[in-house]
């Protein structure tokens, strides 16, 4: 793909110059994340994306990138079966396996670290043991999941190229402080009562409303961001440490990206809502001291800084039996949780602080649901969920970052959103406010749109 803008579909590898374009470009809107994966299958299908080498420019609070832990790996050639299997958390990688996207670049907001900023290069495949997808990936994301494996354990190997890239709004407010904790491990899907209605559709909006706003500047880690680190992580992000009002690292970002596009054939946008403004829904359910006992008991063991092999498979069988023994737990809590079965489980290694954690949540409800204290534990490995609620002018900060960004890309085929409302990930004060100020922009960046909010069951062209 070369640097420029280019028609929806159009790419810069061979297959690239043969697939169709669309009249506009399509912008589907879902609730739940995952449920924009068959709209990407229907683009593949209609030989609007092509079948392979597809790059995926994610902007998101949250990456996304595990995997269904026990999910056979060849559940992938069965579409069907694969979409009822997924969840808001590990969507992406099942693609990858499938050999549908090959190169990944996430964009996150300053109050996400769950991955280590620039390039992570790395294999996905069978492994042979277990059948399922594993990963020879080793940040600490992979790794507190259970699901690295040495490249010799793994069959039918797909690489991926994942750029982890920062992007600050183009003003931080002053006297802005961090609310909550920054950065974060992992969000599972909620069980929650989807009662509220899936909201109504977007109020009419004028497409040209940004096109007089002051251009905004979206940052990753460059080199000129003293306070970021291409090679390593970024630290904390505050005030002081984010830039303002320049355009350059913008444009390195654009430079970046578009090297990662030229590789591909083709690309998606994916924005998920919640990276403008996100919580983390867990810390309104259960008190502060219930969720310090969820963080010791699920809390990670990391390898040493220069593991080995043996090391990291040390690490990782560790973890497993860790993660199964608490599972087996709050499964065996949900059947009887009386003071026999609760002792029987503090017995084992690490699991004392679930008798503290059990007696406080009974004495706050008649029947705590231990399945959903289980999935709140799984968050809370090496690192908290990111949690920041952002102010109007934050918020209108990252959008006019994305417009500058966006403006110097190439057009993508299709752009897939989520709004991560219903569990309380993108905050449902805000969600339509912020779909709208989206819509807006991907308007006056693109021109004509095709959008379906597919959550209500209407669409529009704008």
């Amino acid at each position: 793909m070369s640097g420029g803008k280019q028609e929806a579909g159009g790419g810069g590898g061979p297959r690239g110059g043969c697939l169709r374009e669309y009249p506009a470009l399509p912008v589907w809107v879902v609730e739940d994340h995952q449920d924009v994966l068959p709209f990407i299958y229907r683009a593949i299908g209609s030989k609007h994306l092509p079948a392979s080498n597809i790059s995926f420019v994610h902007l998101d609070s949250h990456p996304d990138l595990l995997i269904p832990v026990n999910m056979p790996a060849d559940t992938v050639f069965d579409k069907e079966t694969l979409f009822s299997e997924l969840s808001i958390e590990n969507w992406i990688m099942p693609a990858v396996y499938a050999g549908h996207i090959s190169q990944v670049v996430w964009l996150h907001p300053p109050w996400a670290h769950q991955i280590s900023e620039g390039k992570h290069s790395f294999l996905v495949g069978k492994d042979v043991s277990t059948t399922t997808i594993r990963v020879t990936g080793t940040d600490h994301y992979f790794l507190s999941d259970g699901l690295y494996v040495p490249a010799d354990q793994l069959e039918n190997q797909k690489s991926l190229n994942l750029h982890v890239i920062l992007i600050n709004p183009i003003e931080w407010p002053n006297g802005h402080e961090e609310n909550g904790e920054v950065a974060s491990a992992k969000r599972l899907k909620l069980n929650t009562d989807d009662t509220a209605s899936a909201t109504s559709a977007s109020s009419s909006m004028g497409l040209g409303d940004l096109d007089n706003s002051t251009p905004s500047v979206k940052q990753k880690e460059v080199p000129n961001a003293s306070a970021l680190n291409r090679a390593g992580t970024s630290p904390e992000c505050s005030a002081s440490s984010c830039l303002k009002n320049s355009e350059c690292p913008i444009k390195e970002v654009v430079k970046d990206i578009c090297q990662v596009l030229q590789k591909g054939d083709a690309y998606v946008l994916d924005i998920d809502l919640d990276f403008f403004s996100v919580k983390n829904p867990f810390k309104e359910m259960y008190t502060q001291t219930e969720y310090g006992l969820l963080q010791e008991l699920y809390n990670f063991k990391k390898p040493h800084k220069n593991a080995t092999e043996e090391g990291l498979l040390d690490c990782v069988e560790n973890r497993v039996h860790q993660l199964e023994d608490l599972e087996a737990a709050f499964a065996d809590l949900c059947d009887s949780d009386d003071e026999e079965t609760l002792q029987k489980w503090a017995s084992y290694p690490g699991m004392k602080p679930l008798v503290q954690l059990v007696h406080s949540l009974k004495t706050r409800m008649e029947s705590p649901d231990y399945e959903m204290v289980h999935q709140a534990g799984l968050t809370c490995d090496y690192i908290e969920l990111p949690h920041h609620v952002s102010t109007e002018d934050e918020i209108e900060g990252l959008i006019q970052s994305i417009k500058v960004l966006l403006k110097d890309m190439p057009k993508p085929t299709l752009v897939t959103v989520a709004r991560s409302s219903l569990d309380d990930y993108c905050p449902s004060e805000q969600v339509d406010m912020i779909q709208e100020k989206v819509l807006n922009l991907l308007g006056s960046v693109y021109g004509s749109l095709n959008v379906h909010l597919d959550y209500s069951s209407t669409s529009s062209s704008l």
